[in-house]
């Protein structure tokens, strides 16, 4: 972000936490699951559908136009500062 913040290109990231997707469905055992649960303070898989906000923010110009080099977190909670 640091190297390319003065050609005006915002370097940012979305880390999703515990999503309902297929993939994850396929690939993650029940047990597994439960025991990543067990650390989300909102206690529920979050839905693909709840990550849209946090790309529609970083990709607004309008919005974030002065964020950059940032990492956001769609969680639940999971990991807090």
């Amino acid at each position: 972000a640091k190297e390319v913040a003065s050609e005006r290109i915002r370097v940012n990231a979305v880390a999703p936490g515990i999503i309902a997707t297929p993939l994850q469905a396929r690939t993650t055992p029940p047990e597994q699951l439960k025991a990543g649960l067990a650390g989300v303070p909102m206690r529920r898989v979050g839905a693909a559908e709840e990550c849209v906000g946090a790309f529609l923010y970083l990709a607004s110009d309008r919005l974030s136009g002065y964020v950059t080099g940032e990492v956001m977190e769609v969680n639940g909670g999971l990991l807090m500062d």
